[in-house]
């Protein structure tokens, strides 16, 4: 029942995944499979993982992009299966956030040095002037 809850586009890279948790000596169970796969479906809904007390997006396409890179960081140098954890796929889609999160405080950054100096938000003003505007404006002055 779980497993039809899930997003078709994450189907077969799930099934690929799953295979990382099977012992080497049998198939995995089926109450396995649905724990696992239990797990994964409030994430995979909400669009969010929650890592180290930090809440990161997880839309379907960075799921595909974590699950991809799973595959193929086990093809390049196997690690030890089986899996006991999501915490390596989690820590994948962390660090994709990380990267978003960076690359989007870096637009904001840039953005902001261009901005011309005289069409900043926060301009200040000094107290002196302040003062002399509210002079002026007591006596009737225009700005």
């Amino acid at each position: 029942m779980t497993a039809l809850q899930l997003p078709a586009p994450l189907g077969k890279p799930l099934i690929r995944y799953l295979a990382l948790f099977r012992p080497a000596t049998r198939d995995l169970s089926w109450d396995r499979v649905a724990t696992l796969l239990g797990e994964l479906l409030p994430m995979i809904q909400a669009a969010q993982i929650q890592r180290d007390g930090v809440a990161w997006s997880a839309p379907l396409e960075v799921w595909a992009a974590a699950l991809e890179e799973m595959q193929q960081r086990h093809a390049k140098k196997p690690f030890n299966t089986p899996l006991k954890s999501h915490g390596y796929l989690l820590e994948i889609i962390a660090g994709k956030g990380e990267k978003a999160a960076a690359k989007k405080e870096a637009q904001r950054e840039e953005r902001r040095r261009e901005r011309p100096e005289g069409k900043r938000a926060n301009r200040t003003t000094s107290v002196a002037d302040a003062v002399s505007g509210l002079r002026g404006a007591l006596k009737g002055e225009k700005p």
